[in-house]
């Protein structure tokens, strides 16, 4: 599988999705879908390649109070949409969380990976994520020209279970879509092993830090999760498109229409 890294040093994980093979053989386009992590700290060297890449809009999934700690640069000619996936505040990982759930963290190996799952579960099953995934589906396919982001915080949990959909309805392989996803642990290797060195340096246990690795890590579990709820719950990704998520055949095919190379 093609993974196309944008030439950028200040956002995590940022991932042209063109060049993967969908539908028939049709390639996604490039300069259409960018997958990334927070954009807070972006450079003007990076926003301005990513206007003369092609950048028109930025849909935002964290949640309201992640926003205002840790706001979207404001871009001429870009515009910002905020669509948090869940309603929840804050991101796994994040100061609230770790204050929260201290102690399990510090005693439960476990912890953090049961945690994932159940969010991972959530996101499939709540009404408020199964609504901004229609309404990305949405804008996307109103866009006829123009770079669209979708990013979190690390551009892996979040962004990840919406890409999920997108690559799918494009016609990707799901073996091909999870590689995808995983790509975010060879790509954030750098960032983990800081974060994980911070935390070593503020002396906390082997279990806490196990933990945070857990958090800042895709994992093949955490994606058949996805899979495994919408089996359960819905009878197959199809039955969850069409019934759940409202993909019409004339959406199915705008979308394709639109982020699919000619035949």
């Amino acid at each position: 599988m093609t993974t196309n890294l944008l030439p950028v040093n200040s956002i995590l994980n940022p991932r042209d999705l063109g060049e993967i093979v969908g539908l028939d053989g049709r390639k996604i386009k490039t300069h259409r879908l960018i997958r990334t992590g927070t954009l807070t700290r972006m450079s003007d060297e990076d926003i301005q390649f990513l206007k003369n890449y092609g950048l028109t809009t930025i849909i935002d999934l964290r949640s309201k109070s992640e926003r205002k700690d840790h706001p979207d640069p404001q871009i001429e000619g870009v515009k910002n949409i905020p669509l948090p996936l869940s309603e929840e505040e804050g991101t796994l990982g994040g100061i609230e969380d770790l204050s929260r759930e201290d102690d399990l963290y510090h005693h439960d190996p476990h912890a953090a990976f049961k945690m994932m799952c159940d969010h991972y579960s959530d996101h499939v099953v709540k009404a408020h994520d199964q609504n901004t995934v229609r309404q990305v589906l949405t804008i996307l396919s109103e866009k006829e020209n123009g770079a669209t982001i979708f990013h979190c915080t690390e551009g892996k949990d979040r962004t990840g279970f919406v890409v999920l959909f997108v690559l799918y309805i494009l016609g990707v392989d799901l073996e091909v879509i999870r590689q995808d996803y995983l790509a975010s642990n060879s790509i954030l290797s750098a960032y983990r092993a800081e974060r994980d060195k911070k935390f070593e340096n503020a002396d906390e246990n082997l279990t806490f830090r196990s933990n945070m690795r857990i958090l800042s890590s895709a994992s093949d579990s955490f994606f058949d999760t996805i899979l495994l709820t919408i089996e359960e719950q819905y009878h197959n990704m199809d039955a969850y498109l069409k019934n759940v998520l409202d993909v019409t055949p004339e959406l199915r095919d705008r979308l394709r229409e639109l982020y699919l190379e000619k035949r």
